[in-house]
């Protein structure tokens, strides 16, 4: 018997050794981590691939596989992975993307496994982004504020002010000027909008808009008070009364009003500080265009964002190997490289004093004077928001803009068919 036992005990011992084996790497004992990256622009994947091979050449216990996401499926991709229990190590997001994520207890927490240099590194107001309840679950890296791309020439020869961060146009001036600047087929702005409701959403903190507030239950409600009504009407009022906006764009994305913006149809557009890659590689020769801050409400310049994020699975059996990589990822000087891929801004605070980041050449340091001003987006915490958004306010939104409905009835339907969306995820 005490053989026979012996003998079971070798056995299991053995068969527990080989289940370790699988979970901590492979038969040499190496951990290999994969990282999804939903880099998409030929010059951010390249760096990407650069830094993890980099990575692989110095740390040969520990090798990192480069696996290509994309941004138009991640959310579902992301879900089927982590309820299927395939989920990469290292995953590449937006904050924005996160909640539900975290809170279904799809993600480590964070807290822990991060380096000091790391967290003290990125302000609180980046940390924020991806913080839900105690636990911080992404690390945000990138971000962009969002800007006019305007027509040089177009702007000087009208001789309106050309607003600067110092002293940007209050969003009054904005709908002046865009009026001044309109006639004869030609527009002041071309708002790009297929995707309303991050962009009026996150302009509006400018003018002091929150949308959605917490209560001291810890459940979320929907106000749409003062603040959050001046973006929203200054682009209905652009496009529907003073005809300095052009109605056509209203339903488009960001690249598609670039072909009318060159061929001088529009005199700005509001876009993401990245667009400027393909403005650079798209436009005519000699065409001459500038970046200008986003109107200025009464909180300044201040605008919401949701920074690029990078993630641990909770499944992930290699967690603390995973945060070393990021923590090699994003240091400060492979982070202005992921910045400039990116053409966007790093969050780091050293990163961001790089003299790539500040010069005049492609208006970087017109972006990287906006990079203070950057808060958490009203929604980023808010569970159901992905629901909300696509049911119930892109399409409010959408009315509204296009002079279907009022102001009255966009409020009255982003409020009551909001709050019984949010509802349910707030039992």
């Amino acid at each position: 018997m005490r053989k026979k036992l012996l003998l079971t005990l070798v056995v299991l011992s053995l068969l527990l050794a080989g289940c370790s084996g699988g979970d901590d790497g492979g038969s040499d004992g190496r951990v290999t981590l994969r990282f999804q990256s939903l880099a998409w622009q030929e010059e951010s994947v390249e760096v990407n691939q650069e830094l993890v091979k980099e990575w692989n050449a110095t740390h040969p216990d520990v090798k990192v596989e480069y696996v290509q996401g994309s941004w138009d499926s991640v959310h579902d991709q992301l879900l089927t992975s982590f309820e299927g229990g395939e989920a990469p190590d290292i995953i590449h997001d937006a904050s924005d993307d996160l909640a539900d994520f975290a809170y279904g207890g799809y993600l480590a927490d964070l807290t822990d496994l991060l380096p000091q240099r790391l967290k003290s590194d990125i302000p609180q107001r980046s940390w924020d982004t991806a913080t839900f309840g105690d636990g911080i679950y992404g690390v945000p890296f990138l971000q962009e504020p969002r800007v006019l791309i305007a027509n040089a020439k177009w702007l000087k020869e009208s001789g309106v002010r050309i607003p600067t961060p110092e002293q940007p146009w209050s969003w009054a001036e904005f709908r002046k000027i865009t009026k001044q600047l309109s006639g004869d087929g030609k527009y002041g702005v071309a708002w790009p909008l297929k995707e309303p409701v991050s962009a009026t959403l996150n302009l509006s903190l400018s003018a002091g808009g929150q949308l959605f507030h917490r209560g001291a239950d810890g459940k979320v409600t929907i106000r749409f008070g003062t603040g959050d009504q001046v973006v929203p009407r200054t682009i209905h009022d652009q496009a529907d009364t003073d005809h300095s906006a052009s109605p056509t764009t209203l339903g488009s994305g960001g690249s598609d009003t670039l072909p009318g913006f060159f061929g001088g149809k529009y005199a700005m557009v509001p876009l993401g500080f990245s667009y400027r890659q393909q403005i650079v590689q798209q436009a005519p020769k000699g065409f001459d265009w500038q970046v200008l801050p986003a109107p200025a409400g009464a909180e300044g310049l201040t605008q919401g964002v949701s920074p690029q994020t990078l993630s641990i699975a909770e499944d992930s059996p290699h967690k603390r190997e995973a945060a070393e990589f990021i923590d090699f990822l994003l240091r400060p000087e492979n982070m202005v490289r992921l910045a400039l891929g990116d053409w966007m801004l790093p969050t780091g605070s050293e990163a961001l004093k790089d003299p790539a980041l500040h010069t005049t050449e492609n208006d970087w340091a017109t972006g990287t004077a906006l990079a203070g001003h950057l808060r958490s987006a009203p929604a980023q915490s808010v569970r159901g928001y992905p629901e909300w958004k696509d049911k119930v306010a892109t399409p409010a939104f959408q009315e509204y803009y296009s002079g279907a409905i009022d102001l009255a009835e966009l409020r009255d339907r982003l409020e009551d068919d909001g709050n019984l969306v949010l509802a349910r995820y707030q039992r």
